[in-house]
């Protein structure tokens, strides 16, 4: 790595010449006066390596750790195995940038194409893109590929996540198309309102299995009511749960979308994360966003390439349905390990280790007979409560060094279990529980 030259005063005085200006602060002379600082930022000396490090320490001792993590709702807690950290922190992967001249970025390009085949295989898809910036973002980007001339209304469940709906919603605002929220019943998509709502003008259907309530959706139902009007179907997934459950293309979905934070990142106070998507053959030539491919050079050898290019990245960018050209490279390759080091096996283990820990909090929590579950449908590892002292119970658990789950309206609390949680722990939480409400 190169070492960083600045300009002398001699070289930034002929750069300005040859601009027609006098000074740098013309090149901002748009720019409000009001918005000009003009006395230098009160910047405190320079400190060394060591006194950084015991700063940096003491700011993050501020910071509130908790033992046990019951919060959800789109970014979850669960185990990373230690090589799934080390791997993309080695410098050949956490500086590379972009594949841009992809006959030199053979092992970028190498780590794309194995992560798009474990996403393949993972939703039961045919193509897998390079991923997208987040889950929400693939949402929209699915329900965008769906779009015609002839449909463009976008159904959207009103039990998706709602960062999702809004973020689809931005999607067809920006270019002036109609998206409809279909109703929830008892947690769930109205099947009924959903049928009602296909008229001709519907271009696809958006749905989350499982869904913002941890609730598993009638997919078969959905998907069979969308395709019966004409319409296609973007399918919202937890990854973790695609250990167990039917994937998108065993259901016949024609897009399948999801967060893949839970594949071996951390929460990171939010991120980065990755959007991944996935479709059918039919539909790839409207998969926004890099696609690697697999070839042989000039010697016969193994080698790997951008795929349909001719797209927005490049030619055709005045015709394109999205301005996706960028991946998340780097959470890709970690999600590629993560799939790689916990195999079939291994991820079906965590799917069912989820399923069981929270069935199990909620049958007792409903034993302290002040808890109740108020939907009967099945869950995965996220479930609602409603509670008296709501806010109580919480602030319990927090004292006690555990994160209670996602406070809902009318008293009511989005709980979700992971692998991590142990039994004891899980114990733990409902003794709280009862000495609140006691």
């Amino acid at each position: 790595m190169g070492h960083y030259l600045p300009s002398t005063e001699k070289e930034r005085a002929e750069m300005l010449k040859a601009i027609g200006l006098n000074s740098v602060r013309e090149l901002y002379r748009d720019v409000p006066d009001c918005v000009y600082r003009e006395q230098p930022l009160n910047l405190p000396e320079g400190k060394s390596e060591m006194e950084i490090s015991a700063c940096l320490k003491q700011l993050g001792e501020m910071n509130k750790q908790y033992r046990l993590i019951l919060c959800g709702a789109g970014a979850y807690d669960h185990y990373i195995p230690s090589i799934v950290k080390y791997i993309p922190a080695k410098e050949e992967f956490l500086t590379a940038y972009t594949p841009y001249q992809a006959e030199i970025s053979q092992g970028i390009l190498q780590s794309i194409f194995e992560y798009q085949t474990m996403i393949c295989e993972l939703t039961g898809m045919d193509v897998s893109n390079a991923s997208v910036y987040d889950g929400a973002t693939a949402a929209a980007e699915g329900c965008t590929m769906c779009r015609s001339k002839k449909r463009s209304v976008t159904l959207v469940s009103a039990a998706a996540h709602p960062d999702v709906i809004a973020t689809i919603r931005t999607y067809c605002y920006g270019v002036n198309a109609e998206m409809k929220l279909v109703p929830a019943k008892d947690g769930a998509t109205d099947l009924n309102a959903l049928k009602e709502m296909l008229t001709q003008d519907v271009a696809s259907v958006y749905f989350a299995q499982p869904n913002f309530f941890g609730l598993f959706e009638d997919a078969e139902g959905i998907i069979a009511a969308a395709h019966d009007a004409g319409a296609m179907v973007v399918m919202g997934c937890n990854p973790i749960a695609l250990g167990l459950m039917k994937t998108p293309g065993e259901l016949g979905a024609d897009v399948a979308v999801g967060e893949g934070q839970p594949l071996g990142m951390p929460l990171s106070y939010g991120g980065p994360y990755l959007g991944f998507m996935a479709t059918t053959k039919k539909n790839m030539r409207s998969l926004p966003g890099r696609i690697v491919g697999e070839t042989k050079d000039a010697a016969g050898n193994r080698a790997f390439v951008l795929s349909l290019q001719a797209r927005e990245q490049h030619i055709r960018r005045e015709k394109a349905s999205s301005n996706i050209c960028s991946n998340e490279a780097l959470c890709a390759l970690t999600a590629g390990l993560y799939l790689t080091v916990m195999g079939p096996n291994g991820l079906q283990e965590t799917a069912q280790q989820c399923l069981s820990k929270a069935h199990y909090l909620a049958e007792e929590l409903e034993k302290t007979g002040g808890v109740k579950l108020p939907y009967t449908g099945e869950f995965f590892h996220e479930f609602v409560t409603v509670q008296p002292q709501r806010d109580e119970i919480l602030k319990k658990l927090e004292e006690a060094g555990i994160l209670g789950g996602l406070p809902l309206g009318e008293d009511r609390i989005l709980w979700c279990v992971t692998e991590k949680a142990s039994k004891k722990e899980l114990d733990e939480v409902v003794r709280l529980v009862k000495e609140v409400l006691a």
